[in-house]
């Protein structure tokens, strides 16, 4: 999921940075609305983090390996914050690991933050639809995956037929952390919806 710097053309390294940018802006507009920023703040670093340590659990699916990613869960869990987690996380993975280009961190936060942002929107409607949260959760965990997947084949299809195949390639491995990455984010909400429902972002009635 880390693109790397070179890779792609000017035109797509601009679109990832803007759409950051005017996601970044408007995820902490959100907040702003639905209580302090200074709140979240506890909440934005542990997943922050997850997110973080995530990238470096790696799983051998040939003929190449992928990593976890916990989009989904973020989504859930951070609702509109989840963008500006992810940038934080991509960034330090960038400069610390060197997992991914510089210039590519806005490209990349598009292709995980985007689907956490839809996550989110889905677990707000199936549970204000009365629908089972862990189940909601877990299509929620693995949607955010394939929708990643599909995000990331696109952009590297505009990098040019070399990478066309690589492309292709990266959809079946990724269909094993979609499985994975379901199950870990359905048993995550159904922990918080038992012990702690208040850290799910739903309105008060959606928490009974």
């Amino acid at each position: 999921m880390h693109i790397s710097d070179g890779v792609l053309s000017p035109a797509v390294i601009a679109f990832g940075w803007i759409v950051s940018i005017v996601f970044i802006a408007f995820s902490f507009k959100w907040a702003q609305k639905h209580g302090s920023i200074a709140e979240q703040i506890p909440k934005l670093s542990v997943f922050t983090a997850a997110f973080f340590v995530a990238s470096l659990i790696h799983i051998n699916v040939p003929p190449t390996s992928v990593h976890l990613i916990l989009n989904g869960l973020l989504g859930v869990v951070l609702g509109a914050l989840a963008y500006p987690a992810m940038f934080i996380g991509l960034v330090l993975q960038a400069l610390l690991f060197q997992h991914g280009g510089i210039t590519t961190i806005g490209i990349n936060s598009f292709n995980v933050g985007v689907p956490a942002l839809i996550s989110y929107v889905a677990f707000r409607k199936g549970s204000a639809m009365g629908l089972s949260k862990p189940v909601i959760g877990g299509i929620c965990g693995g949607l955010a995956i394939l929708l990643t997947t599909v995000f990331l084949a696109l952009v590297l299809i505009t990098a040019g037929e070399q990478f066309e195949m690589m492309a292709k390639l990266v959809i079946i491995p990724h269909m094993v952390i979609m499985v994975i990455e379901a199950v870990i984010t359905a048993s995550v909400v159904a922990y918080l919806a038992k012990v702690k429902p208040e850290l799910l972002p739903l309105d008060k009635e959606d928490n009974k």
